[in-house]
């Protein structure tokens, strides 16, 4: 295969141990971390971290990136307890190994985005100078809400901070209103890794290339190597009981969290064999 797989893995089970047997089914071997034992990764101890870390590495798994939260705020809330946060995040992204902490660029009011331009800026600022010298690279993704939703103001973003890179992820730019090719050719040449999730043009997350999000056009252009599965897809827990043709109305639903997980892994790895 020409990618390596990464997931958040915690969509398919929330302990670390369902995780960790998902991801081997299904032959991933990075895990982008994000909850862990009922804890988001921002919040685990120190001792948990080389916990988890141990038992990572026993299973032959290692953490590609941390999905943290990070600048997942209001833009005016208060920033520097959230930046000292973030610190620790730094912290606990050297314990577990990972090279990449994914952030976001904060929640603006969209009736006067500008007005927070350069508050956004600051913050963002503030985040990459106490990334500095760490070896962990920031990667910032592409969110609905946030000042960086659009393809534009990414490209704005990127362009003041060329050492920030992106993540870019097909299904928010489609949930923002943004034609995904047009994206890709203006962001590009700052991304550092894909998160791989489509959406139909009602928002509803579907499997990889039963979307709108262009993923196999992207995939052809991407020069990278790594690819985050993250389904999002829609668990049903009675699905199994219905009818067959009441079935078919759930055509992208599933009967349990883990079927969901191997449904976006497989859809993925479907589009890969096509390349």
């Amino acid at each position: 295969m020409k990618f390596r797989l990464a997931a958040f893995a915690d969509e398919a089970d929330s302990r670390l141990d369902g995780q960790i047997s998902a991801m081997t089914e299904n032959g991933v071997d990075y895990l982008e971390i994000r909850g862990v034992d009922g804890e988001n990764i921002s919040d685990i101890t120190t001792d948990k971290a080389r916990d988890i870390c141990a038992r990572l590495d026993a299973a032959g798994i290692s953490v590609w990136s941390l999905g943290s939260p990070f600048g997942k705020i209001g833009i005016t809330e208060d920033f520097e307890p959230h930046l000292e946060k973030f610190k620790r995040g730094l912290e606990l992204a050297d314990i577990l190994g990972a090279g990449h902490i994914r952030i976001f660029s904060f929640y603006v009011p969209h009736d006067n985005t500008v007005h927070y331009s350069d508050e956004v800026m600051r913050r963002l600022e503030k985040m990459l100078t106490a990334a500095k010298d760490s070896g962990i690279t920031l990667c910032h993704e592409n969110e609905k809400g946030i000042y960086g939703d659009s393809a534009e103001r990414c490209a704005e973003i990127h362009k003041t901070f060329p050492e920030l890179r992106a993540v870019f992820d097909p299904a928010n730019f489609v949930q923002c209103g943004q034609e995904t090719k047009s994206a890709w050719e203006l962001l590009s040449t700052y991304v550092e890794y894909l998160h791989i999730k489509d959406t139909l043009a009602d928002g509803s997350v579907v499997p990889a290339g039963k979307g709108i999000g262009n993923i196999p056009y992207i995939l052809q252009k991407y020069r990278g190597e790594v690819l985050t599965v993250e389904p999002h897809l829609s668990v049903f827990n009675g699905l199994d009981k219905l009818e067959r043709g009441e079935s078919a109305k759930h055509k992208y639903c599933y009967p349990d969290s883990r079927t969901a997980f191997s449904a976006a892994v497989n859809a993925l790895k479907e589009i890969m064999e096509e390349l």
